[in-house]
Formats: structure tokens, C-alpha cells, sequence
């Protein structure tokens, strides 16, 4: 472990709790197999203040833990694409480090997902550009498509490449004409914490299709579907099988008790930011940030959530004059809270996004705010389990992606509700999954907590930091936002 004696690291795990060094100082990267024991708090420290790891009954030793120790032929382990350093997802910024600090050899960089396309010359930096300047990691999906229970589905559309700059979709093994059909799109790694809220369901029917959530065929329970980015699989128990088999590259899979040591795990842990440089600790003055509120709190139904959530800052609202704190705390504080009930009450017009405005009967346009789905209290994830299409992947919306592959989809049916017939697209989304053209470009909305650890944004990496994700739904939505208003946001954001 780089960056602390053994000794030191283990005197702070008997008192519970760990510092990492800043990002620019070179945070401590996980390796398969090392051994560190995971303490039950875990401070990642970086330019900008603290994101913290509550592990529940903690601390873990991690020697023989499935989720730390390497697996498969190349070395590595879930820890891998699931760095605490980076609130147990994966960033831009770490991958380019990691490649510096091994000459590109590290497990991480692994040709099947690692790279643009395993066939491309794996020692070079160009081939995994990707992943070092997006954070992305290729998905292979099968084509035709495959449902969450492995069922193939004929799909109602068709899918053509229009421009294809890793060469993957076009590739004779590992394309779409290959003897295996595969569709290649690159996401960022979803974080594995927070797992209360994640699982959570609002009630048994998703309202965005009107439909019952789905069913997990090894359970026969329902599910929140809110796992993947296209619901491929609707337990974590499923999860953790398809990351076995597709980042892993186990042939076996885990057995019963791996899974049940990394269930244990993951839903004991949570992640949020803990400190502001400028604002200070974040539970402080009232407030009540930080990942205890998460560890405390419980998710709620839908209808008791909207107007409530981020409200954990409400105490920053009115600050008494005679506080004792900096102007520029008083400042930073005052800005959270403004930018929480800007995320709460500021109404705009929500237009052709499918799984919001279609097939449902919310209307085109729905006048409302960002907890229209973004309507969790403490985690701002819809408690309202589907998906939906904000545009980040779909042209015209997109922002210009000229590095991602470009697909056109033709609707064999009846066309799109929003883009009609023919639709370009840079990640079909749940489309994939479902077989259907009428969920070309829906995805499960991601968790907002401990967003600053691991940047870029939005599932296909195209928000480049957290300013980038305001200005494109001002873009999309033609919102209104002053500029103080995005501030305001952009602090909200950077506090969870």
C-alpha cells in the first residue's frame, strides 16, 4: 500500500478509521490480493475536501475476500473497476494514473473490457483511450438481443454502424457480423455502495411503462431494476455473475458462499461526501450530510419523497448572524442549501424524453423540476423504479461524441414517439435488453452520492466534470438557469 507504512495503516484500523492522501498526492491504489483491511471508516481526502466509506461492522480483513482477492487468468478482482478511493467507482483521472504507474500493464487494462477492442495492439496508449479519457469501459451485448432472464429477443428494429472509431462493432471476432454477434458501447463503472437506496422500490409499479416492476426469475420477487444502466440483470446476485464472466473472465463463475461474502459487503456500504475545503464538515450547522444520514435513513415511497429530498440542508437556509464560521463558509453553506431547493422547486418544461413523456401519461411537455425523477430523499435516484431517455446518448440531444461508435436504429413498426423512424444513436441503452425501438437511449438513472471521486459523468462519460452535467440539461430542457443558480448546483452536487 503505497503512501503509509504497514504499522501506521494498522494503527489506524483499530481506531476504525482511514485517510487517504489527496488526489493530486497520488491516492492509494487497491490491488488485488494485497491484504489491506478495509476499516469501518475510510476518509479519501482530496483537493476539495473528504468523501467518506462507512462500512457497517466494520472493520474487513480483505485477504481471501472475493471481492479483493484476483480472480480469472489477468489478475484481477472487483476492487479493480471499484476503487474506495474513488467512492467504489472508477475515474478518469485514476486510470490514467494507474496506466503512468505500470506502464499500461495492470490488470485494469485488460484487452476484453479494458480496452477500445481486444483485437487492437494492447501495449499501446490509443488503444485504451477510452478508458483513460472517459473512464469508460467497453459492454459487449449480444445481437440479437438477450433478456434479463438469457432469453433472446427478437428485436423491432434494426441496427446499422454509421462510424466506428475503435473498429470494435466492425470487427470479424468481436463485432456484430462475428460468429457471436456482439454490440459494443463503453459506460462508466457504477458504484457499489449505498445498496439500500438502490434496491429500493417506491411500489410494484414502474410508472414510466405503467407496467408491474419485473420479476427476478431466481426469486420470483420483484425487483427496483435500478442495478445496471440497461437492466440487464435484476439482482445483485445476477450482478455479480455477469461482471464474473464479462470483466472477470471467469469461466466458473463465484460460488454460493463468494457470493454471499460479497452481498454481505456491499450492502453494508455507504458513500457521501463528508467535508467541504471551503464549507467544512458537512454535519455541521445544523446539517446533515456525510454517509451516516445514508447508513440512518431509509429510502421512503414515492409521494413522500420529492419535496423532501436534499432537505438534510435546510438548516443552511438561515444561518444565525451571529454563527461562528468564515464568510466564505457562511457563503459556501448558504449556496448548498439554495442549490438544494433550486433542485427541488425550480419548475421547467420537460419535453420527448421516453420514460417521462411517453408511453405514460404524464403529457409533452410536463412542467416540473429535477426531482420529477431525481426524487430519492438522501440520494436523489428515483424511487420510482425504470428507465428513461434524457438525450445523452440519442442525436439531436447528444453532446458531440466523436470517439464513441455511432449507430443508426430503424424502427421496423411503429416509429419512436420522440425521434420517429430512424434514430442515431451513441448507446442503444435498455434497447439492448428489451428488443424494443421504443427504449432506444433509456438508461437507469445514476446515484448522486459521492459524485466528486469519480468524474466524468453521465453513463457514456460525457460530462467532464460536474458544471458539464448543469449546462447540458440547460441545454436539453432550455431551463433558465442564472448563473448564480448553477453555482448553487454545482455546490449541491459537489456536497453529496
Amino acid at each position: 500500500m503505497r503512501g503509509s507504512s504497514v504499522g501506521a495503516f494498522l494503527s489506524l484500523l483499530m481506531l476504525g478509521a482511514l485517510s487517504l492522501p489527496a488526489a493530486g498526492q497520488g491516492a492509494v491504489w487497491w490491488s488485488p490480493g494485497d491484504g489491506t483491511p478495509f476499516p469501518a471508516q475510510l476518509d479519501d481526502v482530496d483537493g476539495d475536501g473528504t468523501t467518506r466509506l462507512l462500512l457497517e461492522g466494520g472493520p474487513m480483513q480483505t485477504k481471501g475476500h472475493p471481492f479483493f482477492e484476483p480472480k480469472g487468468d489477468d489478475g484481477r478482482a472487483c476492487v479493480t473497476c471499484h476503487q474506495p478511493s474513488d467512492g467504489m467507482s472508477l475515474s478518469a483521472e485514476t486510470a490514467r494514473r494507474r496506466w503512468a504507474e505500470t506502464d499500461g500493464k495492470d490488470p485494469l487494462f485488460a484487452a476484453y473490457d479494458g480496452s477500445n477492442c481486444p483485437d487492437l495492439p494492447q501495449g499501446e496508449r490509443a488503444s485504451h483511450s477510452l478508458l483513460l479519457d472517459h473512464g469508460l469501459i467497453r459492454i459487449a451485448r449480444p445481437w440479437p438481443p438477450v433478456d434479463a432472464a438469457g432469453q433472446r429477443v427478437e428485436p423491432d428494429f434494426t441496427l446499422e454502424l454509421v462510424r466506428d472509431p475503435t473498429g470494435c462493432n466492425a470487427s470479424k471476432s468481436w463485432g456484430m457480423a462475428a460468429e457471436a454477434p456482439r454490440v459494443s458501447v463503453f459506460r462508466r463503472p457504477r458504484p457499489v455502495a449505498n445498496f439500500k437506496y438502490i434496491l429500493a422500490m417506491g411500489f410494484a409499479i414502474d410508472p414510466k411503462v405503467g407496467e408491474p416492476l419485473p420479476i427476478d426469475p431466481a426469486t420470483g420477487q420483484m425487483v427496483s431494476g435500478n442495478l445496471l444502466s440497461d437492466r440487464r440483470v435484476l439482482s445483485l446476485e445476477a450482478q455479480m455473475q455477469d461482471a464474473a464472466h464479462t470483466h472477470l473472465g471467469l469461466r466458473q463463475g463465484l460460488t454460493a458462499e463468494e457470493q454471499r461474502q460479497i452481498l454481505d459487503f456491499e450492502l453494508r456500504l455507504f458513500v457521501a461526501r463528508q467535508q467541504d475545503r471551503i464549507g467544512g464538515d458537512l454535519d455541521e450547522g445544523g446539517a446533515r450530510g456525510g454517509p451516516e444520514t445514508l447508513a440512518r435513513s431509509e429510502p421512503g415511497r414515492l409521494g413522500s419523497q420529492g419535496m423532501a429530498v436534499f432537505s438534510e440542508f435546510a438548516a443552511w437556509e438561515k444561518i444565525p448572524a451571529d454563527a461562528d464560521i468564515s464568510p466564505e463558509q457562511r457563503a459556501y453553506r448558504e449556496s448548498v442549501a439554495r442549490g438544494a431547493r433550486i433542485f427541488r422547486e425550480k419548475m421547467f418544461l420537460i419535453t420527448d424524453s421516453a420514460g417521462i413523456n411517453s408511453p405514460v401519461g404524464f403529457g409533452n411537455p410536463v412542467r416540473n423540476s429535477c426531482v420529477f425523477c431525481h426524487n430519492m430523499s438522501q440520494m436523489g435516484m428515483d424511487v420510482a423504479p425504470g428507465q428513461v431517455d434524457l438525450g445523452t446518448t440519442n442525436m439531436p440531444f447528444a453532446d458531440p461524441q466523436p470517439h464513441l461508435p455511432l449507430f443508426r436504429v430503424t424502427c421496423k413498426g411503429e416509429p419512436h414517439p420522440h425521434y420517429g423512424r430512424v434514430i442515431h444513436t451513441h448507446d442503444p441503452g435498455y434497447a439492448l435488453t428489451t428488443g424494443l425501438c421504443a427504449d432506444v437511449g433509456k438508461i437507469t438513472l445514476q446515484t448522486l452520492r459521492g459524485l466528486t471521486g469519480r468524474a466524468p459523468y453521465f453513463a457514456n462519460g460525457s460530462a467532464r466534470d460536474l458544471r458539464a452535467v448543469i449546462d447540458y440539461y440547460e441545454r436539453r430542457y432550455n431551463i433558465g438557469y442564472t448563473e448564480q443558480e448553477k453555482r448553487d448546483l454545482v455546490n449541491l452536487m459537489g456536497a453529496l
